[in-house]
């Protein structure tokens, strides 16, 4: 039995069905598409969606990187259900109603702002080999209002119930004042939040959004490409990602009575934990490449598994051990999915 309770892990962020498939570079070229990145869709990827279904054979999984992330903790932690509790925006569509199955089934506590104006969020995820290119059309997604529905009282209940909370980088092009509601809560109850750097366009474009909430961040996550982008944009002065690591760790930071903690993973390569003052590697699990299924979704299970030691109050060596299981688990299969039990000891 695990050591967490009901709604004591909190997750808000963009909920979109992952549209997947394994494409050629042709496809990649057409929509100019790098083969690892992460991007909004703009017009001229308008036919993207449609050209990878009639081309390609997809598949549709409950994806959105934030509820990926609390879906993982909840597997990784089996009983009780509901611990993770997710917000997000959708349509009142065919997809919305998937998204709310796949949460229901995944025992994840999802309360979801429906509107009509805008469908329900997609994200085309072209796999190459072992790159993943995600063009996300947020569309219901980028609908999230913090009045409509994280100041609900009954809503703002859950917030208050979690002791961890986690939303991925990608929100803060939606509501930057939801964030930082969630954030304030946190810090003024030494609760823990944390966040994820996401993508390079979230360091270069939503730069000022992300330092507003950084003052807040306990354990900031991100993976190589993004820390350098990060630290080209925070004038770092430096490609060594450690010494990333310690720049980032050592940013203002309101609650003085957690130092933050930085994690940057790096693919196959060793990830790095900055804390205390002190970093550390930790090699990942060793894997064929020939049974790497689909790398989509890695860095989200890295996090879940996290989340799940931290929920528990696992040291953080437990915590990376976890989230390095978990990102093994996932890239075995396709989507960001999981078997029915974790055998994780």
């Amino acid at each position: 039995m695990s050591a967490a309770s009901p709604n004591s892990l909190f997750g808000m962020g963009n909920p979109l069905l992952d549209i997947s498939a394994v494409v050629d570079k042709d496809f990649l070229d057409k929509f100019s598409l790098k083969p690892n990145d992460q991007i909004l869709a703009e017009d001229k990827h308008k036919a993207l969606f449609d050209e990878l279904v009639k081309k390609f054979k997809v598949e549709y999984h409950a994806g959105g990187a934030t509820q990926n992330s609390v879906k993982i903790a909840q597997w990784m932690i089996q009983e009780p259900h509901n611990v993770g509790t997710f917000f997000g925006c959708i349509g009142k569509d065919k997809f919305g109603e998937i998204l709310k199955q796949k949460a229901q089934e995944a025992h994840v506590d999802a309360h979801y702002y429906e509107q009509d104006e805008e469908p329900t969020g997609t994200c085309a995820a072209c796999i190459t080999g072992d790159n993943r290119s995600l063009v996300a059309n947020l569309a219901a997604a980028n609908c999230y209002k913090k009045e409509k529905h994280l100041d609900l009282e009954e809503n703002w209940k859950l917030v208050e119930k979690a002791k961890v909370y986690y939303i991925a980088g990608f929100f803060l092009t939606v509501s930057l004042e939801s964030i930082l509601k969630v954030a304030k809560h946190a810090s003024e109850n030494n609760k823990l939040f944390c966040m994820n750097l996401s993508a390079p366009f979230i360091c270069q474009f939503f730069k000022d959004n992300q330092m507003k909430v950084m003052p807040y961040i306990d354990v900031l996550f991100g993976n190589e490409t993004e820390a350098t982008a990060f630290a080209k944009e925070q004038d770092f002065e430096t490609k060594d990602i450690k010494e990333i690591a310690k720049k980032a760790q050592a940013l203002p930071k309101v609650n003085k009575k957690r130092q933050r903690i930085v994690v940057f993973t790096q693919g196959k390569d060793e990830t790095i934990m900055a804390f205390s003052d002190k970093i550390e590697v930790f090699p990942v699990l060793k894997i064929d490449p020939k049974d790497i299924v689909d790398t989509n979704g890695a860095g989200d299970a890295f996090v879940g598994g996290f989340l799940f030691g931290l929920v528990q109050e696992k040291p953080l060596d437990q915590c990376v051990r976890a989230a390095h299981y978990s990102a093994n688990i996932i890239i075995q299969r396709a989507g960001c999915t999981f078997p029915e039990k974790p055998d994780f000891k």
